[in-house]
């Protein structure tokens, strides 16, 4: 385990991956929380009905599908917090990451309405529905820096310290 790395440990370039650690925790916490208010769980269930991933969640009922999407959130917060001690959490919790904005961004295309294609000027028109899912490519983005900032050298040749 001493091979995986920890960004608060690192030096130089590394070392201030560690902001980004702690901006993701900030966001899965809030996510987290919000996942309880029932707006929240009326708010999502367009997605998850018609997400071939996740439409499964709906044996647990409108509220249950939210309950267990937040306490996921909650689980890959504490992960990432835990990330900055423990090299596996931390790759754990940002391979988590990037699996939750993968299927999040999934919802842009599974969504209807939520993008409107074309052969005109504007080949792809969104609403901000669209605008609000087209963020967690960036999100996705970060959890893959801290997934491979967190792995071994030898698996990751081309990081540098």
């Amino acid at each position: 385990m001493k091979e995986f790395n920890v960004a608060e440990v690192g030096g130089g370039s590394y070392r201030p991956l560690a902001i980004l650690r702690w901006v993701m925790v900030i966001i899965f916490v809030s996510f987290g929380m919000q996942k309880f208010t029932p707006q929240s769980a009326q708010g999502i269930a367009q997605f998850i009905s018609n997400s071939p991933f996740i439409s499964w969640l709906s044996v647990f009922g409108l509220r249950g599908e939210a309950y267990v999407l937040g306490v996921a959130e909650f689980v890959i917060a504490a992960l990432l917090a835990a990330g900055s001690f423990s090299p596996v959490s931390s790759a754990l919790g940002s391979f988590m990451g990037m699996v939750t904005f993968a299927i999040t961004w999934s919802f842009f295309f599974t969504t209807p309405g939520v993008v409107k294609w074309s052969l005109s000027s504007d080949p792809m028109a969104w609403n901000l529905t669209g605008e609000f899912l087209f963020k967690d490519i960036v999100l996705l983005c970060v959890c893959a820096v801290l997934f491979l900032a967190s792995l071994p050298r030898s698996v990751v040749r081309l990081r540098t310290e």
